[in-house]
């Protein structure tokens, strides 16, 4: 199964989402602002991703936050905060990647 984490007012996340219907790949569309990842769903995503936490944080939406904060920190606030979420994110077969540029998650498939 393929799922995105999609904000449909991002122009990145639609792109995404779009080319990846244009490849007849129909993602289960997660609204994760309407439907907010836990503390685990952002474990298991990073893990797919390969990255630490900071990847997955929207830094320039977050001038209040410390760039030092540890890793539970940051997997807490992303939780707290789902506007944070660096979007979109694309997970398939057990990795993850995140649609900057959209291409980039082709490499999932």
């Amino acid at each position: 199964m393929t799922e995105i984490w999609h904000n449909p007012r991002c122009g990145k996340s639609r792109e995404t989402l779009a080319l990846l219907e244009s490849r007849g790949i129909n993602p289960r569309i997660r609204r994760y602002l309407d439907d907010p990842p836990t503390e685990a769903d952002l474990r298991a995503a990073l893990a797919a991703l390969g990255q630490p936490a900071h990847a997955l944080l929207r830094w320039k939406d977050a001038p209040d936050l410390d760039p030092g904060m540890g890793e539970d920190a940051v997997i807490a606030t992303l939780a707290a905060r789902p506007a944070l979420i660096e979007r979109p994110l694309v997970i398939h077969g057990g990795r993850a990647a995140l649609g900057r540029p959209p291409e980039s998650v082709l490499a999932l498939f």
